[in-house]
Formats: C-alpha cells, structure tokens, sequence
C-alpha cells in the first residue's frame, strides 16, 4: 500500500469534524485537496470510509474503525517523533574526536573553547593521536569521527576536506637557504632533511613532492613530532619540510616552499554511518574554523 501520513491527517480531521469544508479550514487546505487525499485513502484502501450529504459527512463502518485506530497510532507517533526532533535539539553529551598532532594544537583548541562557550554541557575528548591511530580509531568506531591529512585509505571514510595547508621550509637563521625569501623544492638537494615518520599523514605527501620536483632525498633523522624535529633543526642536524599549521618556534627561520604543495586537512567518519547530532554539530563548526582561517585555499 501507498498511504501517506498527509492522508491520514486529513482524513481524521474530516471525521472529527464530519464537513470537508471545516476540515479544510482546521488542515489549512482547500476543499478540493482535502477531497482530493480522501479519494486517493479511499482508492489506495478498496472501501468506501464516508457517506457524503448536503449536510454533513458520516464515517461508514470501515471509516469509525479507522478513525479510532489512527487518532491512537497518530498520538503515539507524534510522541515518537518529538522525542527524536528533542534529540537532535539536545546540546548535552560527549563526543570523542581523533586528531592528528598539528591539528590537534591548532585547529581543536578553538573549537574545543568555542563549543565550551556556547554549549556548556556539551564535553569534547580529544585524542591527540599520529595519522595510522586516528585511521584505525574511527575505522573501529572509538570516536565520533576524526581530523586526518588526506587518508589514503579515503574509500573507508565518508571524508570532507576543510583545508588547505602549504608545506614550508624551517631552518637555522645562519642556514644559506635562509637567505631567499623563497626556497625551491629543487634547492633541497643535497641537503640533509630531518622529516617525520611515516605514522604521519604528511610523510607520504612530502616524499611525493620530492620526488615530483627530482630532488633525491637525504634523511638524516625521522621523528614522531614535529617539535623533535625543531629540536634537532635548531642544534644543526639539518633542515626540515613542515605544514604552515605546525608552527615552528621563532628561533628557525620559515620560508615558504616553490612551487606550493599543499596537504589537505580532512574530517573522517565511518563510512554509511550517519553522525549524531552533537557530532555534526562540531564537525560543521570545524568547518567554520577553518574557512574563517588563513589557510583556506580551497
């Protein structure tokens, strides 16, 4: 059967009110609408539900029979339904979210007070994890969802990218590269790179730009965070390639990279699985962060 909830509406407002014109006016429709879903009930039914007058309309027996069923099953769908519209209205909850590292001190801390401000009973846990463990917490489901650079695996996930970050060059102030306001990828030859690992998310990118602009890289170091290797930048040990949102501490010189090669900051949920209310509510204000951002090269 084909019934719709419109026609049955209609057709309880006619037999409380036993008129199609008062029914009409009661439903904020026109008597030949209302006429109209009472046909199609009757059609889609096989049975007669009104005798009609000059008067007024009177249910037939298959009519009165419905009427009492659907007044109870519209009463308790109406409840069912406020309950599900109230719990997407709710603004009480946790909601867990994985990040990877640079994210997790850019991005997250504004969102995480923003949401603190204007959702006081809504709690945000942040896993701050390397790009493999986010992949595989929201792939198990142990997070709402998660804050990744471009995953390869992207055909697991229902993804949008919210950003664009530019790949830079950090080194010494007194390094001969510091000197160009600029630094070609080619200029990278040569040098002795101290890179993240491959449990980030932009290790794979940044071997990929080498080896588009033919640069042979020299790795010298690999560290988990990028604040090792700052570290190891700062006493000598080379130079390193880092994403614009990692921020690197005042004492390197930062220079931006040519031709630009960007990593693409993406939100992640478990693919065919619909967020939760709360969850969507702070992915689309991720979103908002980052197209209000400087780094929204989209």
């Amino acid at each position: 059967m084909n019934i719709s909830l419109r026609q049955l509406r209609v057709f309880l407002a006619v037999a409380q009110q036993r008129h199609f014109r008062r029914a009409a006016e009661h439903l904020h429709l026109s008597q030949p609408a209302v006429s109209r879903h009472i046909a199609d009930l009757e059609a889609e039914l096989g049975v007669r539900l009104f005798d009609r007058s000059t008067r007024e309309v009177l249910p037939t027996e298959a009519g009165r029979y419905l009427e009492s069923a659907i007044e109870r099953v519209l009463d308790e769908l109406e409840g069912v339904l406020d309950h599900v519209h109230s719990e997407g209205e709710r603004r009480r909850g946790k909601i867990r979210i994985a990040s990877v590292p640079t994210l997790s001190a850019s991005l997250m801390p504004a969102c995480i007070a923003d949401c603190a401000r204007e959702y006081p009973e809504l709690t945000i846990q942040l896993h701050d994890q390397a790009q493999t463990l986010v992949l595989d917490s929201v792939r198990g489901g142990e997070v709402d969802f998660g804050i990744a650079i471009e995953p390869p695996e992207a055909g697991d996930f229902d993804s949008e990218i919210i950003m664009r970050d530019p790949f830079r060059l950090a080194c010494r102030p007194d390094h001969p590269l510091a000197r160009h306001k600029t630094v070609p990828w080619k200029n990278l030859q040569g040098q002795p790179l101290v890179l993240l690992d491959y449990s980030s998310g932009s290790r794979r990118l940044i071997d990929q730009a080498l080896q588009k602009h033919g640069v042979q890289a020299h790795v010298v170091q690999q560290t988990g965070h990028t604040h090792t290797a700052f570290r190891m930048v700062e006493v000598g040990l080379g130079v390193t390639v880092t994403p614009m949102l990692s921020s690197p501490p005042p004492t390197l010189a930062v220079r931006p990279l040519t031709p630009t090669e960007q990593r693409a900051v993406t939100l992640i949920h478990r693919r065919q699985r619909s967020l939760s209310p709360l969850a969507a509510l702070v992915w689309n204000r991720l979103r908002e962060l980052a197209t209000k951002g400087p780094l929204t090269q989209r």
